[in-house]
């Protein structure tokens, strides 16, 4: 038998046994969890780990670090410990767990100590936490150490309270899935003892510690933050437990308070009171507020009160929640099991007692159902909210008006059918005109509907007609039907019109978030990220909105892209404010409330991208909790969409410094050799030349020698400026610096000049030139296009025989293009280089060892594409390799 009063929760169940499948063959976490090193989490560890080998139980040491206590190096006695694995870094050896050698011996428990441990560099993972994972992963359970100061969301308070950043810390969701947290703990006094006996630090270690850190004051506070965390833990545990069993509740294991907020002035009371009771019991306390049907019909007045409650609430500490639902009894006192609720404070207005008796008590009801849970009342007077519920009774008359015209067709309809139908049959039209009224014009309209229909069927067509006397009194029962069927049916139509419009607002902000996401997601660019979130925040609430965004030094600055700023000194003052503190700030809030706007720090997990800034038409403060929740889930979705973009952006930075560098070391990779090799040449000829100059015995030079190493100091001078005449032109090119001039020239001129050019180079090698007759004039430019050929016959006289032709040729192609090849008699270029032959700096790898510099083709297909032209390069049927560029014959 289940205990408690409820079935199961289907649903508590289901998610109950999906999680034991998934963890079934995962291995077990338990953490040894403690406030400071020296409070017995590795010595507990350790003993736990003799009392399961006892039990048959296969355990590894994986990392143990004793810290020289001998007592804790003692029960190591018996365990069997994995080596740790060296790691060398900077010249120092680092031990660190062998995580491979444990996944191969596979035991069932394995002992890790110190879990917040960042490995060393090289490692498979950053952290030692992540090895754990790994482990569990594997099915191998793991005992670890942990000490509360390494927890992530525990960062900021242990700095505030010790005065050091702890620079180790374990993500909380670690703990949070551990399958079992054992508390470590020791008196503050007692550890100081045993620091100061050595037996946690070796003594000049101690001294600085105790001076540092191991003060009184700081143990305390470490102490009570590890104490709470735990009892947290079980907390959840016990109430999972609770709602997996229908429990009803509560347990009082630990206070727990709910204070009921309404529109009304009086929960201002219960709010302060509730935070003085939460203060007294040291209890966690919750302020909820349900959301009626008629919620919609709150009047302005009501509903700016409703906010100045839930936000003094929110400022004292509460956890303020929001609950559709159709009773407020019901809806609170379902929540507070299912919390674990002890006590609810709830108001009574003093008002009279046929008040209560005609429209009920709130306080009453919730006492009646509330069972266990005690129940604290706190009267005052009459509700002088009570009025301002409803909307104004001048925004609803015309409904009324609407509800006698809707009785007067209806009577209007049934004057010329009354003669053929019996009186009881005429009940549905006004049954009818019921259901319309509560469709469309409400609760009281409907209910009017139905009074009016009684009295209307009664007075025309009951005997004795046109008088309110009943002859038959069967026709009480009648107008009892009508009456009581009429208002069943106007509350609840009325209930499911007003529960229609709170599901079209939560649809749409629903629809919202979703629509934002998406298109965030798609969104390529900053500007196109800035734009759709200022328009989708503007259209939604109605607003002014504003992005700003750090730019250089950090200093925040209106993005243009979300309009002009309109911003004076002060209201920069409070952006910036808010994007140094991390908290909104503005209108609405409790920081420089006097700005026009209010501002949200775009917040993520690496810190504040920037801020939104929003102007209301009505104020902020004037946004229900559900409305200001909504913003901020927007800023949220902006804050990880700008930080995205700006990710992006610093990639592509990253990217273009690392290949700048990947171009500078190719450009001294490839132009090194080249460099070397002339000037080597050149200064060993002039070397040579100075001596015989010095009449050096050593040298003798006639005059036909001399005229040779000067043509060879010449040629290689030559070479050094193709070179660097190539490296400018390749800037040049890059820098998109390259200016054409264009002019009607002759192919056949070019060809000529370029051959001029190459003549040297070229000496005895035949070579064979096939120009179209009646060639039209093209426009190109006339130097750049020589280089080109000069650099194209280069290539073909530097990768063929000294005694094979070069053939050069050019012809039309249709009226549009001209083709000019140059084609050699070579080894040809392997078809895997084929593609890349005119990339920066590549070079074909050749079995002679021949190489160029990488640029000259390069350079080539960076003018004929200034062009507008194509080169291209392929291999020849017979040998060589055909090299044809193709411009265009008309300038576009």
């Amino acid at each position: 038998m289940w205990s408690g009063e409820r079935r199961p929760d289907p649903d508590e169940l289901l998610a109950q046994i999906t999680i034991a499948e998934k963890e079934r063959s995962r291995g077990k976490l338990r953490v040894f969890l403690g406030y400071a090193a020296g409070v017995g989490k590795t010595y507990s560890m350790l003993e736990a780990a003799h009392q399961r080998q006892a039990e048959g139980v296969d355990i590894v040491v994986g990392y143990i670090e004793t810290h020289g206590r001998q007592e804790t190096e003692k029960l190591l006695t018996g365990l069997e410990i994995i080596p740790r694995r060296k790691v060398e870094y900077r010249g120092t050896v680092l031990t660190e767990m062998d995580l491979d050698a444990i996944l191969r011996r596979h035991p069932s428990l394995v002992l890790v100590d110190e879990l917040a441990h960042t490995n060393a560099p090289g490692s498979r993972h950053p952290k030692r936490y992540e090895d754990v994972e790994e482990l569990l992963a594997a099915g191998i359970d793991v005992y670890t150490t942990l000490n509360i100061q390494h927890l992530e969301s525990l960062r900021d308070a242990v700095a505030q309270v010790t005065g050091i950043t702890v620079g180790e810390t374990v993500p909380d969701r670690v703990l949070d899935k551990a399958n079992d947290i054992e508390l470590i703990d020791l008196p503050p006094a007692e550890l100081l003892r045993r620091l100061s006996e050595g037996k946690v630090y070796i003594p000049e270690q101690a001294g600085r510690a105790m001076k540092r850190f191991f003060r009184p004051g700081n143990l305390s506070a470490l102490r009570q933050m590890a104490l709470r965390r735990a009892a947290e833990r079980v907390d959840v545990q016990m109430r999972d437990y609770m709602r997996t069993r229908a429990i009803s509740g509560p347990w009082p294991a630990g206070e727990r308070l709910l204070v009921c907020v309404s529109p009304s002035p009086l929960s201002e009371r219960l709010i302060r009171a509730a935070r003085r009771w939460a203060d007294r019991l040291n209890a966690e306390w919750h302020a909820v507020y349900v959301e009626l049907p008629g919620h919609s019909q709150l009047s302005e007045t009501a509903r700016r009160q409703l906010i100045r409650n839930l936000q003094l609430a929110e400022e004292l500490g509460a956890r303020v929640v929001t609950l559709p639902g159709q009773k407020v009894a019901d809806t609170v006192v379902n929540y507070a099991r299912n919390q674990n609720v002890t006590k609810i404070i709830a108001g009574k207005p003093l008002r009279p007692r046929l008040s209560d008796l005609l429209h009920g008590s709130v306080a009453e009801d919730i006492i009646r159902q509330s069972g266990p849970i005690d129940v604290n009342i706190i009267s005052g007077t009459a509700d002088p909210g009570a009025s301002e519920r409803v909307v104004a009774n001048g925004q609803r008359l015309h409904h009324y008006v609407y509800a006698v015209a809707l009785v007067i067709i209806t009577n209007l309809l049934t004057w010329p059918i009354h003669a053929h139908l019996e009186p009881t049959n005429l009940v549905m039209l006004y049954l009818a005109s019921v259901i319309v009224a509560a469709t469309y014009l409400g609760l009281l309209p409907s209910a009017l509907v139905s009074v009016l229909s009684v009295l209307t069927f009664d007075y025309f067509w009951v005997e004795p007609r046109f008088t309110f006397a009943v002859k038959d009194t069967q026709y009480v029962l009648t107008f009892l039907g009508l009456l009581g069927v009429g208002l069943v049916v106007s509350g609840l139509s009325a209930s499911a019109r007003a529960q229609l419009f709170a599901a079209r607002d939560r649809e749409r902000q629903t629809a919202t978030l979703f629509s934002l996401s998406r298109s965030l997601t798609s969104a390529a660019s900053l500007d196109e990220i800035v734009d759709i979130v200022r328009r989708r925040i503007a259209q939604l609430f109605s607003c002014g909105v504003i992005v700003l965004l750090p730019e250089g030094g950090g200093t925040l600055q209106v993005h243009p892209r979300s309009g002009s700023s309109g911003l004076d000194d002060n209201e920069m003052a409070v952006a910036t404010w808010a994007f140094q503190h991390g908290v909104p700030a503005g209108f609405g809030t409790e920081t420089l409330p006097a700005a026009r706007g209010r501002y949200l720090p775009l917040k993520t997990a690496h810190g504040v991208v920037g801020v939104v800034g929003v102007e209301m038409a009505k104020s902020v403060s004037g946004l229900t909790p559900g409305e200001r929740q909504l913003l901020e889930a927007l800023a949220n979705l902006a804050a990880v969409a700008i930080e995205r973009a700006r990710l992006a952006r610093e990639a592509n930075q990253l990217r273009l410094v690392r290949a700048k560098e990947e171009f500078q070391v190719t450009l001294l990779n490839s132009i090194s050799h080249d460099l070397r090799t002339p000037l080597a040449s050149i200064m060993g000829i002039l070397s040579t030349l100075r001596a015989a100059a010095e009449s050096n015995p050593a040298v003798k030079l006639d005059d036909s020698s001399r005229q040779a190493l000067v043509e060879t100091a010449w040629e290689q001078a030559e070479r050094l400026n193709r070179l660097f005449a190539n490296l400018l032109d390749m800037t040049r090119l890059e820098a998109n610096a390259l200016k054409l001039k264009r002019e009607p020239c002759e192919i056949e001129d070019a060809i000529g000049a370029a051959l001029a050019e190459m003549s040297a180079r070229l000496g005895e090698r035949p070579v064979r030139v096939d120009i179209q007759p009646g060639l039209p004039m093209i426009p190109f430019d006339f130097v750049l296009i020589v280089q080109v050929l000069v650099n194209l016959i280069d290539n073909a006289v530097k990768y063929s025989p000294r005694e094979a032709p070069i053939d050069i040729s050019a012809k039309m192609l249709g009226d549009d293009k001209l083709e000019i090849s140059v084609a050699d008699r070579g080894i040809g270029i392997p078809s895997t280089d084929l593609p890349r032959i005119f990339d920066k700096f590549y070079r074909v790898q050749r079995a002679d060892g021949a190489q160029g510099t990488g640029l000259g083709l390069a350079i080539c297909k960076g003018i004929v594409e200034a062009h507008g032209g194509q080169i291209a390069a392929e291999n020849r049927p017979a040998g060589g390799t055909v090299v044809s560029i193709r411009l265009p014959a008309k300038a576009k």
